[in-house]
C-alpha cells in the first residue's frame, strides 16, 4: 500500500515551488511532481528572453532575486529558482509526468510515468506553456513548423514566417531578422499586439514600417507546403517562398488533468476553471488551483508576480481544515 501524503503539488514551476515552501513551513508531508526540468516552462523560454516583471516582484520566501538589469533574463530566473530549490531542500520529483488522477473516499490517487501516489489534498500548478494552440491547417505537421522558439542561429539566411503578434512572436521576428533571416509576419489584426513589451513594441513597429520585416495584416495562414506558405489576406490568397514557420500562436493549460478530477469550467470562450478566489479551492473539495491555470484560456490574467500569493492562501486553508 502506497504511503498517504498530506499534499501532492503537480507542477514544479515558480508557483509550484512556492506551494512547496509553504507546505514545508506547515510541516506537511508533501511532494512536487514535475514532468520536465525544474521550472520547465522557463527552461523552454527563448534563450535571450527578458521578463516583463522586475526581479523584486518575482521574489519568494524572503530570498532576494538579484539580476544585472532591472528586469531579469531567463538564465537569471533559472538560477534564482535553482537556489530556491536547494535552499529549502524541496521535495521535487523531476521528469515524472502525471498521467491519471482520481478521487476515492476523500483520497486522491495519482499515477505517473514512474509510480503511484496517494494524497489527502492536491494542488494543480501546471501553468500553460506545454500545449501549443494549433492552427489546424494542412502542413502544420511538417518538420519546418515550430511552436517553440529558442534562439536565432538556425535561421541565418533562411526565409522565416512568424505567425502571431504577441511578445513571443515579436521577439522571434526581431531576433531572427537581426541574425540575417528574411522575416515575414502574419497578423490577425492591423498591427502587433498592444500589450507587447513597451520597450520592444516601437522596435518591431519601425522594422515593419521601413519594410525590413514584411507584415501581412488582417491575415491568416491557410496552408503550409514544403517550400511555400499560402496566406489568406484581404487582397486574396498570397503564396510566398518559405523555409521555416515559427507558429507563435500561444499555449493552453492541460485541461485533461482538470477533466479527470471533475473540475468544472466556465461555458464561455475562456474555459476558466471554477474555484473559490478566497482559498483557491476548486469545485472538487481538496483540489486547489495555483498560478496561470486559474485563467483557463485567458493566459494573460495571471503571472508569476500576481500568483505567488496563491501558495499562502492554499496552505492556510489546508492547515485550517486539517486542524478541524
Amino acid at each position: 500500500m502506497e504511503k498517504l501524503l498530506d499534499l501532492i503539488i503537480i507542477g514544479g514551476g515558480p508557483i509550484g515551488l512556492a506551494c512547496g515552501i509553504e507546505a514545508q513551513k506547515a510541516g506537511l508531508d508533501y511532494l512536487i511532481l514535475e514532468k520536465g526540468a525544474l521550472t520547465n516552462s522557463i527552461f523552454n523560454y527563448p534563450v535571450n528572453m527578458t521578463f516583463f516583471s522586475t526581479s523584486d516582484r518575482l521574489e519568494m520566501a524572503d530570498i532576494p532575486f538579484m539580476s544585472v538589469g532591472v528586469k531579469p533574463t531567463r538564465t537569471e530566473a533559472l538560477e534564482y529558482y535553482r537556489r530556491i530549490f536547494f535552499h529549502f531542500k524541496l521535495k521535487v520529483n523531476l521528469y515524472e509526468a502525471v498521467q491519471t488522477l482520481y478521487k476515492q473516499d476523500d483520497i486522491f490517487h495519482v499515477s505517473t510515468s514512474k509510480g503511484e501516489y496517494d494524497s489527502k489534498k492536491l494542488v494543480l500548478a501546471t501553468g500553460f506553456y506545454d500545449l501549443p494552440n494549433l492552427m489546424n491547417i494542412p502542413g502544420e505537421d511538417l518538420p519546418k513548423v515550430l511552436h517553440y522558439y529558442k534562439e536565432p542561429w538556425p535561421f541565418i539566411n533562411q526565409k522565416v514566417l512568424v505567425v502571431g503578434g504577441a511578445n513571443s512572436a515579436v521577439d522571434a521576428a526581431l531576433e531572427t531578422w537581426r541574425k540575417g533571416a528574411e522575416v515575414s509576419m502574419v497578423l490577425l489584426g492591423d498591427e502587433v499586439d498592444e500589450n507587447v513589451k513597451y520597450w520592444v513594441r516601437p522596435d518591431i513597429m519601425n522594422r515593419i514600417k521601413e519594410g525590413s520585416i514584411k507584415a501581412f495584416t488582417r491575415s491568416k495562414v491557410k496552408e503550409i507546403r514544403l517550400h511555400e506558405v499560402v496566406i489568406e489576406s484581404p487582397e486574396g490568397e498570397i503564396t510566398i517562398e518559405n523555409d521555416w514557420v515559427l507558429a507563435m500562436t500561444g499555449y493552453k493549460p492541460n485541461f485533461s488533468l482538470l477533466d479527470q478530477l471533475g473540475v468544472e469550467m466556465s461555458l464561455d470562450e475562456k474555459r476558466q476553471p471554477c474555484y473559490d478566489q478566497t482559498n483557491q479551492e476548486s469545485n472538487v473539495p481538496g483540489v486547489y488551483l495555483a498560478g496561470v491555470v486559474c485563467g483557463g484560456l485567458n493566459t494573460r490574467e495571471f503571472f508569476i508576480e500576481n500568483s505567488i500569493v496563491h501558495a499562502a492562501s492554499i496552505l492556510n486553508d489546508i492547515k485550517t481544515k486539517m486542524e478541524k
